[in-house]
């Protein structure tokens, strides 16, 4: 089987090739990078997309050179990294992909385009984001993401499914914090639109318990509930969570709607500075500002911190793993 990072990476390039990521009338070269035994699936996929005669595919730079891979990109979607189901000890884990960003932000650093945006995908994404920052320092902080937006996609289904109403009906849940089990997921300012205008979802939910317990718990182990269904890992909702956060990043969100993005934290809401924390954020004109001035009740206070309490010990790890 091949492994997540590979999957994601099958199930994205036709998408942007095709226009999910960019709207339909943005031409693209895609640039595929993989390691040097997978060389001969890369050329594969780069056959397949020749096959598949995208009008708006205007090149495909297929390489085992990180190099050629990085150079004069405008969006990089970080797949790379080593799960921690490989890898036992956190702490090794933290140290191998400590590792692979550092080399990688070092080469965007030199070979990327001035204004590139990134999206780190893989685990500890918001921690492997802080090291591509830390050592790709020409690159503007704003521009260094990691993606919280597959559980934000989840959640709205999850909710959608409960309320039994159609998902593009519910807006504005939050995933607040690490991308991790200590994520937070907050439904208190989110509506779902009815024939009589917006409504709110926790009103007519209406079972905090469930919203506590069980609702978080089937997030949490979702990925290993289609897992176990279909004997692989979720690769295409991952793979359009990727394309919907530098879509909406790109092109902006929606009036009165915002998303979930793993961002360089400012210090709203009480969150420690200088994290790459998931924060509720309205897109515009290329560029994410962190929603202001939601309240925080007691229970969602106490979440976010724990959530900000287990970065700052990666971050704390991750800095130990590179010295």
């Amino acid at each position: 089987m091949k492994n997540i990072s590979w999957q994601i990476g099958y199930a994205i390039a036709p998408m942007v090739a095709r226009g999910i990521m960019l709207g339909p009338d943005q031409p693209v070269i895609l640039h595929l990078l993989d390691i040097e035994h997978a060389a001969e699936s890369l050329n594969g996929i780069r056959m397949e997309l020749t096959d598949a005669a995208f009008p708006l595919l205007k090149g495909v730079v297929a390489t085992t050179d990180v190099v050629e891979a990085c150079k004069d990109v405008n969006i990089a979607v970080m797949l790379g990294g080593s799960p921690q189901k490989e890898i036992t000890l956190r702490k090794d884990m933290l140290s191998t992909n400590a590792s692979i960003y550092k080399a990688q932000a070092l080469i965007l650093e030199e070979h990327a385009a001035a204004d590139c945006k990134v999206s780190v995908v893989p685990n500890p994404a918001n921690t492997n984001a802080l090291i591509l920052k830390q050592f790709a320092p020409s690159i503007p902080k704003e521009n260094i993401t990691c993606l919280t937006r597959l559980d934000h996609n989840r959640a709205l289904g999850q909710i959608a499914d409960r309320l039994k109403v159609h998902v593009s009906d519910v807006k504005n849940v939050i995933i607040w914090g690490n991308h991790s089990t200590t994520e937070y997921l907050e439904v208190n300012h989110a509506t779902f639109t009815t024939r009589n205008g917006e409504r709110p979802v926790r009103e007519h939910v209406a079972d905090d318990h469930w919203l506590k317990t069980e609702f978080i718990t089937t997030m949490q182990q979702r990925g290993v509930a289609i897992i176990k269904a279909r004997k692989a890992s979720s690769a295409f909702s991952a793979a359009i969570a990727a394309c919907d956060h530098i879509r909406d990043w790109v092109f902006g969100t929606p009036k009165g709607t915002w998303v979930s993005m793993g961002v360089y934290s400012d210090g709203s809401y009480g969150i420690p500075p200088r994290l790459i924390y998931s924060f509720p954020v309205k897109c515009e004109k290329g560029k994410w500002s962190i929603v202001q001035g939601l309240k925080i009740d007691e229970y969602s206070r106490a979440m976010m911190d724990a959530t900000a309490k287990e970065l700052i010990e990666k971050k704390s790890l991750a800095k130990s793993c590179l010295e």
